[in-house]
C-alpha cells in the first residue's frame, strides 16, 4: 500500500497553512510546490478550504513569504551570484 505524500515543510498561522511539496522533475531537478489552506471546525470535524475571507488574507500573504524564502534557501541554483567579468 502506497503512503501518503507529506509536505517536506509546512508554515502554520492561526488556522492558515502553506505546505511546500517536493517533485522531481523530468530532468532529475527538484522543483517546489505550495498549497495554502484555510482550517475550520465544521461541528464535527476539521475541514479545510482555498477560500479566504479579507481577515485571512494578512495570514495567507505572510505564509506565501515564509514559503517563498524557505524555498529559495534550499535552491543553491537561485542562490548562485553569476560571476562578473
Amino acid at each position: 500500500m502506497n503512503a501518503k505524500q507529506k509536505p517536506v515543510h509546512e508554515f502554520r498561522l492561526g488556522m492558515i497553512r502553506a505546505a511546500i511539496w517536493s517533485n522531481q522533475s523530468k530532468d532529475g531537478k527538484v522543483r517546489f510546490n505550495t498549497t495554502v489552506a484555510r482550517f475550520y471546525f465544521d461541528g464535527t470535524r476539521w475541514q479545510d478550504t482555498t477560500s479566504y475571507g479579507r481577515d485571512d488574507l494578512p495570514l495567507v500573504s505572510k505564509v506565501t513569504e515564509m514559503a517563498y524564502v524557505w524555498i529559495w534557501n534550499q535552491d543553491d541554483s537561485l542562490n548562485a551570484v553569476p560571476a562578473v567579468d
